[in-house]
């Protein structure tokens, strides 16, 4: 009998929260999180703006001798996993550690200590280069982290699919339970590449928006003036365990994870395809592994980033999969409060997704105001909705053409 995998706990760090709690009263009221960017000087850049952790203190998880030895990726990671682990009410011993794992991982990893790196040994020399430049820039350092903060001893492994990193992480995540190599697993993923090398690279791709002076509506996925997505940092993690594990220790069960869906697009490094046939199949198998059709989703986290390809390709796989049903659901892209988090996004946005089963509430797609004839569905538009939601679909692609959708349900004994 296949195990069912239920989530017992929630962390994120994000430019709207420090906490899922805060977190999610900014996504239901419509807050951006956009600002212009002050870590460091962006004058010279096209774009000078981005969802920033502003007051984000690392040493809250690590004491400031091992802090300063995490990139700042590995930092917001460790926090949203604190919470999280926190959150579920587990308690490590010599009998469990074994049975707790962590998959986590980064689209970008440490590129912020990489490029102060860079910087050291053009103007100082190799021999100025830090030890722990390579420990603090690789990705499987933010699990490695994690499970050495906390003790735990169980499967513990990066993953790496761009901006579908950790929506693959939670997925791969459950995979480890339901084959009984763990009873308990941390996962999730990170980011922060708001560095100079970092904006001027996405800058050089147009792939990012350029409306300097309206921070705050920037961030307008679906909405026929958008012009690209809005660099964004922070963590998201959630623990997933197996449902007897939860029971025997009278968790609180918050949602069950009941499907996964992994695709690749095989097509461009970076453009989805037309129809977005790569996500489409991802939804199909998610729905098949859930035993689901699509009239049972009741809500849609969209990966939703607010450039003009992916949302028309989103819209357009929705409808492939979802038929007439696709006018029916609702759907939003909370990217466009939080801008969009890499690595992190994933996690996050199965949070928003839990969050709206646990609340009766779904958050609103902010700064829709032009309708876009190539995305006409529900998306939700600039006000929360009451709403009971028993199912929701979160959907999360990255650069390659990796696509990841994963389905949250109401906890049912």
């Amino acid at each position: 009998m296949t195990k069912r995998v239920v989530v017992t706990g929630l962390g994120c760090v994000t430019p709207v929260g420090r906490d899922v709690p805060s977190t999610w009263d900014a996504m239901v009221a419509g807050r951006s999180g956009i600002g212009p960017i002050t870590h460091f000087d962006a004058s010279a850049m096209t774009t000078r703006i981005a969802g920033q952790v502003d007051d984000f203190d690392p040493t809250a998880c690590a004491s400031p001798k091992e802090a300063r030895r995490m990139d700042r990726f590995v930092q917001l990671g460790l926090a949203a996993a604190f919470e999280a682990f926190k959150d579920a009410g587990l308690t490590v011993t010599e009998q469990n550690a074994e049975r707790i794992g962590v998959v986590a991982g980064s689209g970008i990893g440490g590129i912020g200590v990489l490029s102060q790196q860079f910087e050291v040994l053009f103007t100082r020399g190799p021999e100025r280069i830090s030890p722990f430049l390579i420990p603090m820039m690789i990705v499987d350092m933010l699990p490695g982290q994690v499970s050495m903060s906390l003790n735990l001893k169980g499967p513990n492994f990066g993953v790496v699919s761009a901006c579908a990193t950790s929506g693959h992480a939670i997925g791969e995540a459950a995979s480890v339970i339901k084959r009984g190599d763990a009873d308990a697993v941390l996962a999730g993923g990170s980011d922060f590449g708001l560095v100079p090398i970092g904006v001027a690279a996405f800058a050089a791709m147009r792939a990012i928006s350029t409306r300097n002076d309206e921070p705050e509506r920037a961030s307008r996925p679906f909405d026929k003036e958008r012009d690209g997505f809005v660099m964004a940092e922070g963590g998201g993690m959630v623990v997933l365990e197996s449902l007897e594990h939860a029971q025997q220790r009278g968790a609180r069960i918050y949602a069950e994870l009941i499907g996964y869906g992994a695709t690749a697009d095989a097509y461009h490094i970076s453009a989805p395809p037309d129809g977005g046939e790569g996500a489409a199949r991802a939804m199909k198998m998610a729905l098949g592994h859930a035993r689901l059709t699509p009239r049972d989703v009741d809500y849609i986290n969209a990966h939703g980033t607010s450039t003009p390809q992916n949302d028309r390709a989103e819209t357009e796989a929705i409808k492939s999969v979802f038929g007439k049903a696709a006018y029916d659901v609702a759907i939003s892209s909370t990217k466009s409060v939080t801008g969009h988090l890499f690595g992190a996004a994933g996690a996050v946005e199965a949070i928003a997704c839990i969050k709206v089963i646990a609340d009766g509430v779904i958050p609103p797609t902010i700064n829709y105001e032009f309708p876009d004839p190539a995305c006409d569905l529900d998306y939700v538009p600039n006000e929360a909705r009451a709403r009971k939601v028993d199912l929701a679909l979160s959907n999360s692609f990255g650069f390659g053409g990796h696509n990841s959708a994963l389905i949250v349900a109401r906890y049912r004994d």
